[in-house]
Protein backbone atom coordinates (compact mmCIF):
# COMPACT_ATOMS: atom_id res chain seq x y z
CA UNK A 1 0.00 0.00 0.00
CA UNK A 2 2.71 2.50 1.00
CA UNK A 3 4.61 1.87 -2.23
CA UNK A 4 1.52 3.00 -4.17
CA UNK A 5 0.67 5.98 -1.95
CA UNK A 6 4.10 7.57 -1.70
CA UNK A 7 6.81 8.23 -4.30
CA UNK A 8 9.78 5.90 -4.29
CA UNK A 9 13.05 7.63 -3.45
CA UNK A 10 16.29 7.25 -5.35
CA UNK A 11 18.76 5.04 -3.51
CA UNK A 12 22.53 4.60 -3.41
CA UNK A 13 22.80 0.81 -3.43
CA UNK A 14 26.61 0.74 -3.34
CA UNK A 15 29.42 3.22 -4.03
CA UNK A 16 28.87 4.30 -7.63
CA UNK A 17 25.58 2.38 -7.95
CA UNK A 18 22.32 4.34 -7.89
CA UNK A 19 18.66 3.40 -8.45
CA UNK A 20 16.42 6.20 -9.76
CA UNK A 21 12.72 5.19 -9.78
CA UNK A 22 10.38 6.44 -12.53
CA UNK A 23 13.19 8.11 -14.48
CA UNK A 24 11.40 7.60 -17.79
CA UNK A 25 7.87 9.01 -17.89
CA UNK A 26 5.09 7.05 -19.68
CA UNK A 27 5.70 8.83 -23.00
CA UNK A 28 9.43 8.15 -22.78
CA UNK A 29 8.75 4.48 -22.03
CA UNK A 30 6.45 4.13 -25.03
CA UNK A 31 8.99 5.80 -27.32
CA UNK A 32 11.80 3.53 -26.13
CA UNK A 33 9.56 0.45 -26.46
CA UNK A 34 8.68 1.39 -30.06
CA UNK A 35 12.39 1.66 -30.86
CA UNK A 36 13.10 -1.71 -29.22
CA UNK A 37 10.42 -3.35 -31.36
CA UNK A 38 12.08 -1.98 -34.50
CA UNK A 39 15.51 -3.17 -33.37
CA UNK A 40 14.16 -6.65 -32.57
CA UNK A 41 13.18 -7.30 -36.19
CA UNK A 42 15.57 -9.25 -38.44
CA UNK A 43 18.16 -9.04 -39.78
CA UNK A 44 20.41 -8.88 -36.71
CA UNK A 45 17.25 -9.06 -34.60
CA UNK A 46 16.23 -10.68 -31.34
CA UNK A 47 18.05 -13.96 -30.77
CA UNK A 48 18.66 -16.70 -28.23
CA UNK A 49 22.17 -16.51 -26.76
CA UNK A 50 24.07 -19.77 -26.47
CA UNK A 51 26.91 -20.16 -23.99
CA UNK A 52 30.24 -21.90 -24.75
CA UNK A 53 29.19 -24.81 -22.54
CA UNK A 54 26.18 -25.56 -24.71
CA UNK A 55 23.52 -23.90 -22.57
CA UNK A 56 21.18 -21.08 -23.53
CA UNK A 57 20.25 -17.85 -21.82
CA UNK A 58 16.54 -17.65 -21.04
CA UNK A 59 16.43 -13.92 -21.77
CA UNK A 60 16.60 -13.20 -25.51
CA UNK A 61 18.79 -10.38 -26.77
CA UNK A 62 19.42 -7.88 -29.56
CA UNK A 63 22.51 -5.64 -29.77
CA UNK A 64 23.25 -2.21 -31.21
CA UNK A 65 26.63 -0.75 -32.15
CA UNK A 66 28.65 -3.81 -31.21
CA UNK A 67 27.32 -7.37 -31.11
CA UNK A 68 27.97 -9.15 -27.82
CA UNK A 69 28.35 -12.92 -27.66
CA UNK A 70 29.87 -14.95 -24.81
CA UNK A 71 32.36 -13.44 -24.10
CA UNK A 72 33.45 -10.92 -26.72
CA UNK A 73 32.21 -8.31 -29.19
CA UNK A 74 31.99 -8.33 -32.98
CA UNK A 75 30.61 -6.13 -35.75
CA UNK A 76 28.42 -8.94 -37.10
CA UNK A 77 26.01 -11.38 -35.47
CA UNK A 78 28.59 -14.15 -35.38
CA UNK A 79 26.37 -16.46 -33.32
CA UNK A 80 23.21 -15.78 -35.34
CA UNK A 81 22.42 -14.72 -38.89
CA UNK A 82 25.94 -13.27 -39.51
CA UNK A 83 24.55 -9.93 -40.67
CA UNK A 84 26.03 -6.58 -39.55
CA UNK A 85 24.98 -5.44 -36.11
CA UNK A 86 22.38 -2.66 -36.11
CA UNK A 87 23.80 0.88 -35.68
CA UNK A 88 23.79 2.62 -32.32
CA UNK A 89 21.72 5.83 -32.65
CA UNK A 90 23.08 9.16 -31.43
CA UNK A 91 19.92 9.91 -29.45
CA UNK A 92 20.41 6.74 -27.40
CA UNK A 93 23.93 7.84 -26.52
CA UNK A 94 22.60 11.22 -25.43
CA UNK A 95 20.06 9.42 -23.25
CA UNK A 96 22.82 7.34 -21.68
CA UNK A 97 25.00 10.33 -20.82
CA UNK A 98 22.03 12.20 -19.39
CA UNK A 99 21.05 9.18 -17.30
CA UNK A 100 24.56 8.71 -15.92
CA UNK A 101 24.86 12.39 -15.03
CA UNK A 102 21.45 12.41 -13.35
CA UNK A 103 22.19 9.31 -11.28
CA UNK A 104 25.83 9.90 -10.36
CA UNK A 105 26.27 13.67 -10.60
CA UNK A 106 29.18 15.46 -12.28
CA UNK A 107 31.84 13.45 -10.46
CA UNK A 108 30.52 10.08 -11.59
CA UNK A 109 29.23 10.88 -15.06
CA UNK A 110 31.19 10.46 -18.28
CA UNK A 111 31.88 12.44 -21.44
CA UNK A 112 32.67 9.23 -23.31
CA UNK A 113 30.37 8.25 -26.15
CA UNK A 114 28.03 5.37 -25.40
CA UNK A 115 28.24 3.01 -28.37
CA UNK A 116 26.80 -0.34 -27.21
CA UNK A 117 23.25 -1.32 -26.32
CA UNK A 118 22.34 -4.79 -25.09
CA UNK A 119 18.57 -5.19 -25.02
CA UNK A 120 17.31 -8.22 -23.12
CA UNK A 121 13.73 -9.48 -23.31
CA UNK A 122 12.45 -11.49 -20.34
CA UNK A 123 9.38 -13.60 -21.07
CA UNK A 124 7.75 -16.30 -18.94
CA UNK A 125 10.35 -17.80 -16.62
CA UNK A 126 13.37 -15.95 -18.03
CA UNK A 127 16.12 -15.08 -15.57
CA UNK A 128 19.69 -13.79 -15.64
CA UNK A 129 22.42 -15.34 -13.51
CA UNK A 130 24.99 -13.34 -11.59
CA UNK A 131 27.61 -11.95 -13.96
CA UNK A 132 29.89 -8.96 -14.54
CA UNK A 133 29.90 -6.61 -17.54
CA UNK A 134 33.60 -7.10 -18.10
CA UNK A 135 34.06 -7.44 -21.86
CA UNK A 136 34.44 -3.70 -22.54
CA UNK A 137 37.70 -1.73 -22.41
CA UNK A 138 36.08 1.36 -20.90
CA UNK A 139 35.27 1.86 -17.23
CA UNK A 140 32.47 4.35 -17.99
CA UNK A 141 29.26 3.75 -16.02
CA UNK A 142 26.75 1.17 -17.21
CA UNK A 143 23.25 2.59 -17.71
CA UNK A 144 20.26 0.24 -17.33
CA UNK A 145 16.66 1.15 -18.18
CA UNK A 146 13.67 -1.09 -17.43
CA UNK A 147 10.43 -1.41 -19.40
CA UNK A 148 7.42 -3.62 -18.71
CA UNK A 149 7.19 -6.17 -15.92
CA UNK A 150 8.73 -5.52 -12.52
CA UNK A 151 11.79 -7.59 -11.63
CA UNK A 152 14.11 -8.32 -8.73
CA UNK A 153 17.52 -6.94 -9.64
CA UNK A 154 20.28 -8.46 -7.51
CA UNK A 155 23.37 -6.28 -7.10
CA UNK A 156 26.44 -7.74 -5.45
CA UNK A 157 30.13 -7.05 -5.02
CA UNK A 158 33.10 -7.10 -7.37
CA UNK A 159 34.63 -10.14 -5.65
CA UNK A 160 32.00 -12.88 -5.67
CA UNK A 161 28.74 -14.04 -7.27
CA UNK A 162 27.37 -14.90 -3.84
CA UNK A 163 26.50 -12.81 -0.80
CA UNK A 164 26.64 -10.04 0.14
CA UNK A 165 24.17 -8.58 -2.34
CA UNK A 166 21.21 -6.21 -2.37
CA UNK A 167 17.89 -6.98 -4.06
CA UNK A 168 16.28 -3.97 -5.74
CA UNK A 169 12.78 -3.90 -7.25
CA UNK A 170 12.98 -2.40 -10.73
CA UNK A 171 9.74 -1.25 -12.30
CA UNK A 172 8.94 0.08 -15.75
CA UNK A 173 10.67 3.41 -16.26
CA UNK A 174 13.29 2.84 -13.56
CA UNK A 175 16.95 3.70 -14.08
CA UNK A 176 19.90 1.90 -12.53
CA UNK A 177 23.45 3.15 -13.08
CA UNK A 178 26.65 1.56 -11.83
CA UNK A 179 30.18 2.84 -12.29
CA UNK A 180 33.32 3.73 -10.37
CA UNK A 181 34.07 1.13 -7.68
CA UNK A 182 30.90 -0.79 -8.64
CA UNK A 183 31.53 -0.89 -12.41
CA UNK A 184 32.52 -4.59 -12.31
CA UNK A 185 30.09 -5.69 -9.62
CA UNK A 186 28.26 -8.97 -10.11
CA UNK A 187 24.54 -8.57 -10.80
CA UNK A 188 21.60 -10.56 -12.09
CA UNK A 189 17.83 -10.95 -12.30
CA UNK A 190 16.55 -13.87 -10.20
CA UNK A 191 12.86 -13.12 -10.67
CA UNK A 192 10.40 -11.32 -12.94
CA UNK A 193 6.85 -10.64 -11.79
CA UNK A 194 4.69 -11.51 -14.79
CA UNK A 195 1.73 -9.28 -15.57
CA UNK A 196 2.99 -6.24 -13.65
CA UNK A 197 3.77 -3.98 -16.63
CA UNK A 198 1.82 -0.70 -16.79
CA UNK A 199 -1.48 -1.30 -18.56
CA UNK A 200 -0.95 1.61 -20.95
CA UNK A 201 2.48 0.48 -22.13
CA UNK A 202 1.36 -2.41 -24.30
CA UNK A 203 4.12 -4.84 -23.32
CA UNK A 204 3.90 -8.36 -21.92
CA UNK A 205 7.22 -9.26 -20.34
CA UNK A 206 10.24 -7.16 -19.42
CA UNK A 207 12.75 -5.28 -21.55
CA UNK A 208 16.07 -4.17 -20.13
CA UNK A 209 18.05 -1.66 -22.20
CA UNK A 210 21.68 -1.64 -21.06
CA UNK A 211 24.00 1.05 -22.44
CA UNK A 212 27.79 0.76 -22.30
CA UNK A 213 30.92 2.48 -23.59
CA UNK A 214 33.09 -0.02 -25.45
CA UNK A 215 36.44 1.72 -25.43
CA UNK A 216 37.14 0.00 -28.75
CA UNK A 217 38.74 1.80 -31.73
CA UNK A 218 36.00 3.39 -33.82
CA UNK A 219 37.28 1.90 -37.06
CA UNK A 220 37.65 -1.66 -35.71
Amino acid sequence: MDAELFPRDRARVAPGAVHVPDWLDPDGQRELLAACRDWARPPAGLRTVRTPGGGTMTARQVCLGWHWYPYAYARTVVDGDHTPVKPFPDWLGDLGRRAAADALGPDGATDAAYDIALINFYDGDARMGMHRDADERSDAPVVSLSLGDTCVFRFGSTETRTRPYTDVELRSGDLFVFGGPSRLAYHGVPRVYAGTAPSGLGLRGRLNVTLRVSGFPAAA
